[in-house]
């Protein structure tokens, strides 16, 4: 063999390469064993030992009826946000993609802004525009219409937390839409599909996984918001994780919190396994169009 010959890795070596890409990934796991697995397998042991060894925490909630409202409501409420997120964002985002590199920046701008100024305080400039006595209120009034009431309701909660997650929305939108190609619409119109036709035929199934992972994005933080219903919500509009702050931080309650913890953990992943087929059928349906 000449010197100056490549030589073949041999079958050891190339075991060691493979080994390597999952090797980069052992610090991310570890962190979130850490910071994740831990907590929550803690809450699991605790929701099942505390006061002691069973299942009562588990019969306690779905024995009593107040707890089952929470638990749709919340539901209901997250769903309500998430279709909100999705009428909003769309737009926004398809705009995004539609204007210069400049306009572009700034709109990137808009979406970026609010990551950058707490949740606490933008849910309470909402508390100053949704209450009786507030801007837009104010702005009926002046306009000749009867104030509403949109403090301590279900729809100041819709509003508040649709304007905390509305990023979550457009970032996966538009990283779907900057790769669609605009002539495909024009190419449609040029063959005698109408502006409407050419949109919902061709750009709006490619968008789709876009929309499907921006919405099981907003879905699922929804599911888990406690400052914005807590802030702009009433006895009317609690969700499951206020009762859950009541059980563990006002009464000590640890078990039945860890119970009830488990309960909207377990309730979404059975959701999102009854979605992922049709999600899945969508995304591939969307990408042979």
């Amino acid at each position: 063999m000449s010197a100056h010959e490549p030589t073949t890795p041999s079958a050891p070596t190339r075991a060691g390469w493979a080994w390597r890409p999952f090797a980069l990934t052992l610090p991310a796991l570890v962190l979130l064993a850490a910071v994740i697995g831990y907590p929550l397998l803690t809450i699991v042991l605790r929701s099942l030992s505390e006061p002691q060894w069973g299942a009562q925490n588990y019969v306690w909630f779905f024995g009593a009826p107040i707890n089952l409202t929470v638990l749709q409501r919340t539901f209901t409420i997250s769903a309500w946000v998430t279709i909100v997120c999705v009428i909003c964002a769309y737009p926004y985002a398809y705009l995004m993609t539609a204007v210069g590199p400049r306009v572009r920046l700034v709109l990137v701008l808009c979406v970026l802004i609010p990551f950058w100024v707490s949740g606490v305080v933008r849910t309470l400039s909402w508390v100053i525009l949704l209450q009786d006595s507030g801007v837009i209120n104010s702005l009926l009034r002046a306009a000749g219409f009867d104030g509403i009431r949109l403090i301590r309701t279900q729809t100041g909660v819709v509003i508040g937390m649709a304007q905390v997650l509305l990023p979550f929305m457009i970032l996966p939108l538009y990283s779907v839409m900057k790769g669609i190609d605009l002539r495909l619409m024009r190419a449609a119109q040029s063959l005698g599909a109408r502006p409407s036709r050419a949109f919902f035929t061709v750009y709006l199934p490619l968008s789709l996984p876009g929309v499907y992972a921006g919405a099981i994005i907003v879905f699922i933080l929804a599911l888990g918001f406690y400052i914005t219903p807590a802030l702009l919500g009433g006895p009317r509009s609690t969700m499951l994780s206020t009762l859950v702050q009541t059980q563990v931080l006002s009464l000590l309650q640890w078990g039945r919190g860890g119970a009830m913890g488990v309960v909207l953990l377990v309730t979404t992943f059975v959701l999102l396994a009854l979605a992922a087929p049709v999600m899945r059928s969508r995304y591939r349906e969307a990408g042979r169009s």
